[in-house]
């Protein structure tokens, strides 16, 4: 059985299309409940597809950002959808002559710029990087419309992945939704790094690991369309920035 104390369920939400075709039916059934705990075997998709809403709704109501993590004991509540919101028309601008025309160039758009991090806190363990390879996508981009919680770092097959800190793995399995072969590891005070899209894993639920051990070896599983690793920091299920935690690399 899977540390229940500890132990998250880590899933990211799917397209909507994905999360609508032909499934079998949860043998459960639906949930009629206006709250529900969460049970061993339990993840955050199943449970909004018998609750009949989306995850993108019940995540908001229940204050869980993306990938929707989730723990055993955990009670969620059903949004409320039965009020929808009434369409007003939209007042009428008047008209204006147009502007003469310029020699200027237009501005090029700009990307909105990110919100200010978080800083680094002081009893954070040290961290060092997962695995060799560059950057491919940072923490806060654009990921299928989501912003992504950790980073992506691109990298060649069979390359070491390594635990960042010294912990205890809470998690070593198969993602279904979206993160395919994934670990997480519990480095105390609240703090978890994820590992994921991985290859073949080489530690066990329960194991204690030091830094730097080898947990993995980079492959591509769940939507990774090249052998990639995705690593999130969190404390106490909140994203952090992984790159504030990390070793500068020269």
């Amino acid at each position: 059985m899977r540390r229940v104390g500890a132990a998250l369920l880590f899933v990211l939400a799917a397209p909507l299309a994905a999360q609508q075709d032909a499934r079998e039916a949860d043998p459960r059934g639906p949930i009629v409940a206006w709250s529900y705990t969460v049970q061993p075997g339990d993840t955050f998709a199943a449970i909004a597809r018998r609750w009949g809403v989306d995850m993108a709704a019940l995540g908001t109501a229940n204050a869980i950002p993306s990938p929707y993590m989730i723990r055993v004991g955990q009670v969620l509540r059903r949004p409320d959808t039965s009020a929808a919101p009434v369409a007003r028309p939209a007042p009428v601008a008047p008209v204006r002559p147009a502007p003469p025309p310029s020699s200027a160039p237009l501005p090029r758009s700009t990307s909105l710029p990110r919100p200010p991090l978080a800083q680094r806190e002081s009893d954070a363990p040290r961290m060092q990087w997962p695995t060799e390879g560059a950057i491919i996508s940072r923490f806060g981009d654009s990921i299928a419309g989501i912003p992504s919680n950790g980073i992506d770092l691109a990298a060649l097959y069979g390359t070491k992945v390594r635990a960042a800190a010294a912990g205890i793995v809470i998690y070593a399995g198969k993602e279904p939704e979206r993160f395919g072969q994934l670990i997480l590891i519990d480095h105390g005070k609240g703090f978890v790094t994820a590992y994921a899209y991985l290859g073949s894993m080489t530690v066990k639920e329960g194991q204690s690991v030091t830094a730097r051990e080898r947990i993995a070896l980079v492959g591509k599983s769940g939507e990774a369309r090249r052998p990639t690793v995705h690593f999130e920091l969190r404390r106490n299920n909140v994203p952090r920035n992984p790159e504030l935690y990390l070793p500068p690399r020269l």
